[in-house]
Parts: structure tokens; sequence; C-alpha cells
């Protein structure tokens, strides 16, 4: 039996529905890997973790935007604390560039003229900014749409992104829907006077279980500096 754990950050003011919609997800990676033992934990449900890990080691893939203290420091602390040794955490779901071929796919296929990369950022570190503005910029350079990041943490704000017309369409790069996609990124939009649409996040894509499913198999290790978004 071949062990993988999925692991997200979750909804620490309210732990269950985000735990449900992972646990979801689980499955639909599960229905792709027969022989596979896939569980799931976010991180803000007490005990996930821990629970999550009471079985033989195996790989842990972190549905994170980038990698960062979450995923290098925390995850491996988490399961330090649970007495689970010999996890092997993968990289997270936002450093692979089959989600950034996914991402560009998305963007030509909506029938947009601009493109908007809604993403979280951070105050904190350069990196998320960095994946997200490496992604809007090969949305340009390879479908010929104009397209730029911006964000909730860090500038530029998405509240500050004006001039986007009824055709434009904003693409939430984010791994689930939670409260950030569902009033955060709405709420800022309407600051900025958007007309376009908004579109669900690149996570809920179908393609999006196949392509966790893919990199667990591979199960390629975590990065010790040649990886461009460590």
């Amino acid at each position: 039996m071949t062990v993988a754990m999925i692991v997200a950050h979750g909804q620490p003011s309210d732990p269950g529905p985000a735990a449900a919609e992972l646990d979801r997800l689980a499955a639909r990676v599960l229905a792709l890997m027969p022989g596979w033992d896939i569980g799931a934990a976010t991180l803000a449900e007490p005990g996930a973790l821990a629970r999550a890990a009471n079985r033989p080691p195996g790989v842990v893939f972190p549905l994170f935007m980038a990698g960062g203290w979450f995923t290098r420091s925390l995850i491996p602390a988490r399961l330090a604390e649970a007495g689970a040794s010999g996890w092997q955490v993968l990289e997270p779901f936002g450093c692979d560039p089959a989600l950034h071929d996914l991402t560009l796919r998305i963007a030509a296929a909506s029938g947009a003229d601009r493109v908007l990369l809604a993403a979280h950022g951070s105050m904190k570190s350069p990196v998320p900014g960095a994946i997200a503005a490496h992604v809007a910029a090969r949305i340009t350079a390879e479908t010929g749409l104009p397209a730029t990041a911006a964000f909730i943490d860090q500038g530029p704000q998405i509240e500050a992104a004006t001039g986007h017309g009824p055709r434009s369409v904003c693409l939430p790069f984010f791994a689930m829907a939670g409260g950030h996609v569902t009033d955060d990124i709405p709420g800022a939009l309407a600051k900025a006077g958007f007309r376009g649409r908004l579109l669900p996040p690149v996570g809920l894509h179908p393609e999006v279980p196949g392509l966790i499913a893919r990199a667990i198999a591979a199960a390629a290790p975590v990065c010790t500096g040649a990886c461009r978004w460590a």
C-alpha cells in the first residue's frame, strides 16, 4: 500500500467546511490512484494532521500556492509533534509547472480580452507574489492576453486594479474556495470598479485531481535550493 496525505491550511474561523472540501478532493484523487491510501488534513482543524498521519509514512502533498514557513517548517514540526516520522514533504501545489500550464489554458479558454490574476501574496516573503507574477507574465507571453497579478496581502492590491472592462476576467490563483475567494476578492473587485467576470479558483478546476495524482505518483522530493520557488 502506497500512502499519501494532502495537507491544506484550512479556515481557522470555521474549520469544518474547508476540511470537508479537502476530504472530497482527496477522494477524487484516490479514485485516480487505485491501491493507494490517500488521507487529508487541514492545519486549521485541531488534531487533524496527527490523526491523518496515524498510518505508515508516505508523502505529504501541500495544497499551498507557494513554498514557505507553512510547508518548510510548520508541517514538519506538526508531524514531529505527532510522533509521525518518515513522511516526505513534496513541493507545494502552486509551485507545480503543470498548474501554471493549467492556469494558462483556463485564461485562454475564458474568451476574455484581459486577465486579472488574483492571488494572496505575502508581506513577509516575496515568493508567493513572484509565482503569481510569473504566471501572469506567461499568460501575456503565451496567449497574447494582457494579464497582471494583484494581491490581497501585498501590492499591487486587487482593490487598486482599475480599468477592467466587461470582457475582462478575474482568475483567483487559489487552491480552495475559502473566505478569501468568496468574500475578500469580490469585495476588492467592487472597490476597484471591476466590470468583468469572476472565475472559479484554479484549484477547483476538474483537471486538478489528476494533476495532484501525478505529482504524488512522481513523489518528487522537496527542493534544497535548486527550485526557483523555494
